[in-house]
């Protein structure tokens, strides 16, 4: 295993961010995000807030009925899109069909941010991973997916993979303190496992690629241990992608990002305390530097 190289802006120089070029909003990238329930709906207005701030033409929402119009409201600028709801709130099997439908007019997908573990969430993690389109899969279906690893490894373009130790010791079939043992290992066996850019969340947090290749990221802040900051950093990721990234270079990028706001936002508000909803909001100055 070779020593994680450090997640720098200089690091990044071979990774060039989208250029910012005049076009109607189809070219600065579509993205579909699959999100939230009924106990936690913001974590699909989080995802989507740092999406658009992130730069992307387009974001299109898929969230559960209960959720869709209270999100259409607060976000106008978003296509909003009501999937079937099973009684307790969370997405039902008749969901993997209507975001299957969807996917094919999006450049990127994120999927996962407040989506519960369940058999429909493995079977919805399966249909997109057949579209062929680039994904990032996070929270709920990250907790789905062990079983069909397969299914990732063939997958046309490597997926994107955001755990934290509980959901890497899913992914892995092993317990939380094996991986916070050697966050590093674990994310070069869930990389090969799932044929992955896999990021290891932590203080540090670990970028790691199929081919071996790994980064090491030591910045950011204690306040970005908050409820939702992960349901940001999946929107910065998939808005980099959808808007013409390699998925390696967006996840670089996107640990970077979501690392300096907080930094920014422990010096203006403190280093504990900040909301998550107020992350996005750092992005396009930071995006510009």
């Amino acid at each position: 295993m070779s020593r994680p190289r450090s997640l720098t802006r200089a690091a990044l120089k071979a990774f060039p961010l989208p250029k910012v070029e005049d076009g109607d909003k189809n070219s600065h990238g579509v993205l579909l995000i699959v999100a939230g329930n009924r106990l936690v709906p913001g974590s699909a207005m989080l995802a989507t807030r740092a999406a658009l701030r992130s730069g992307t033409g387009k974001v299109r929402v898929a969230t559960v009925a209960s959720v869709a119009p209270s999100m259409a409201l607060h976000m106008p600028e978003v296509l909003v899109l009501p999937i079937a709801e099973s009684s307790d709130g969370n997405i039902k099997r008749a969901a993997v069909r209507q975001v299957g439908g969807e996917a094919d007019k999006a450049d990127a997908i994120v999927a996962g941010p407040g989506i519960e573990e369940s058999k429909v969430g493995t079977a919805m993690s399966e249909a997109l991973l057949r579209t062929g389109k680039p994904i990032v899969l996070d929270a709920g279906l990250l907790n789905c997916l062990a079983p069909i690893a397969d299914h990732c490894r063939k997958a046309q373009t490597p997926p994107v993979l955001l755990p934290h130790s509980r959901e890497m010791a899913a992914l892995l079939g092993c317990e939380p303190e094996e991986v916070d043992a050697d966050p590093l290992a674990a994310g070069h066996r869930a990389a090969e496992r799932f044929g992955a850019y896999v990021l290891v969340k932590g203080v540090p947090s670990f970028v790691v690629a199929p081919d071996g290749r790994s980064w090491k990221f030591t910045g950011g802040s204690p306040g970005l241990g908050v409820a939702g900051s992960g349901d940001t950093l999946s929107g910065i990721v998939g808005a980099l992608i959808a808007r013409g990234m390699d998925p390696l270079g967006g996840l670089l990028w996107a640990v970077l990002l979501h690392g300096e706001a907080g930094a920014r936002l422990s010096k203006t508000v403190g280093p504990v305390g900040f909301y998550a909803s107020e992350i996005p909001d750092q992005l396009p100055a930071l995006l510009a530097r």
